[in-house]
């Protein structure tokens, strides 16, 4: 039976990479995720954990290490955030197209400049496009449990492929909270072995990651992108298996008091609890919003996204990254283009928030629904919370 303990998000998310029975850590410390590969390091040196873990000189180095032991067949985690994620950019793009399911736990953070430590969403929307699957986590207990979704869906059959589990950095990754803790006969009925797709062999020598020239690279990165859709099927699967295992259900997009909404509020991340709570005492005072949650952001869920907002009124959409040059922040880019063609659809809003750890508070959902559900024409994005 799952033991509920107090514990650091990112502690708990190293517990779960052991739970998952992990052969391979290849890894670079860097705030905020240096807590998960120090404690995966001291359960490896205890004897808690049998496995290779690999110290590197870089971010670079940590993803073509895993990599390589992917493609050998081990079951293989590594960890990063901002600048290092941007290290490891280069291996990143070449790890979906060799089809190596390697987990990576990402403690969102800013990147620079100026130099700053805190979250945003600015590290792994620099790497959005580079065939990973991408799951966002809102709390601790879901930290834990899509690390360990992660390894199953990355290791399905018809997937192979690459997932990064977001956690946002310090607000998620270095809180304590209340978590269950699965037994390792749970984790095991839920997660079998991995069984690689394909797999290097010393008898059968062969090279992986040629030259792909113009005659079959445009054919090896559509190869890519069929599964990498294809994906969302076996991600709705294996929420749906965790449920049946642990009694937990995840979906690829989540609502919150949006069935009878006129403004639905619309995000990503840990700040979720933050707009439940805003949600609610918006609801006491009589205001119908709702909020959704996107937790696939890769690939995206656009049917689940239209379904959970297509009857509101007024939609803002929320970023945590701002494409500098560009009217729209990422996430409003993409989920405004799924109205293109829809006669029906909301009047959309899109604001920034959150920027280099920036509070986002109560008050801050309050002023978004208000701008949202006046129906104001919006050229920009706005930033919230900006000093004066």
């Amino acid at each position: 039976m799952a033991k509920r303990i107090g514990m650091e998000v990112s502690i708990a998310v190293a517990e779960a990479v052991k739970l998952a029975n992990t052969d391979v850590i290849a890894a670079y410390p860097i705030t905020p995720q240096t807590h998960i590969v120090e404690h995966l390091s001291e359960l490896v040196a205890d004897g808690h954990l049998d496995a290779a873990y690999i110290p590197v000189e870089s971010e670079h180095s940590a993803m073509s290490s895993c990599i390589g032991s992917s493609a050998a067949g081990a079951r293989t985690f590594t960890a990063t955030s901002s600048q290092g994620l941007a290290l490891m950019n280069e291996m990143l793009y070449i790890a979906p197209v060799l089809r190596v399911p390697i987990v990576l736990a990402i403690a969102n953070r800013a990147l620079s400049a100026p130099i700053n430590i805190w979250n945003d969403h600015s590290d792994i929307m620099s790497v959005r496009d580079a065939g990973w699957i991408c799951l966002f986590a809102e709390n601790g207990q879901e930290a834990v449990d899509m690390t360990l979704a992660s390894f199953r869906i990355a290791e399905d059959p018809a997937v192979s492929l690459p997932v990064s589990m977001n956690i946002d950095g310090f607000t998620l990754s270095h809180f304590i909270e209340p978590i269950l803790i699965p037994e390792q006969a749970e984790v095991d009925k839920f997660l079998p072995p991995f069984k690689p797709m394909l797999k290097l062999d010393i008898k059968d020598p062969i090279s992986i990651g040629l030259l792909g020239a113009p005659e079959c690279y445009t054919e090896s990165r559509k190869a890519t992108d069929d599964v990498l859709w294809a994906s969302k099927a076996v991600v709705v699967k294996a929420f749906d298996e965790f449920n049946k295992v642990f009694g937990r259900q995840y979906n690829v997009v989540e609502s919150y008091r949006a069935e009878d909404a006129e403004t639905i509020i619309l995000l990503m991340g840990s700040i979720a609890e933050t707009a439940m709570t805003a949600v609610d005492e918006m609801r006491d005072q009589g205001k119908k919003v709702g909020l959704v949650r996107i937790r696939l952001w890769r690939p995206l869920p656009e049917a689940e996204i239209l379904a959970a907002v297509s009857k509101a009124k007024n939609l803002a959409i929320i970023d945590r990254h701002a494409i500098l040059g560009c009217s729209t922040g990422p996430v409003g880019l993409e989920v405004k283009s799924l109205f293109y063609q829809s006669n029906e659809k909301p009047n959309t809003s899109n604001y920034i928030v959150g920027l280099g750890g920036r509070d986002v508070t109560r008050d801050d959902f309050k002023y978004i629904y208000e701008k949202a559900s006046s129906g104001q024409a919006q050229s920009r994005c706005e930033y919230v919370g900006v000093y004066e």
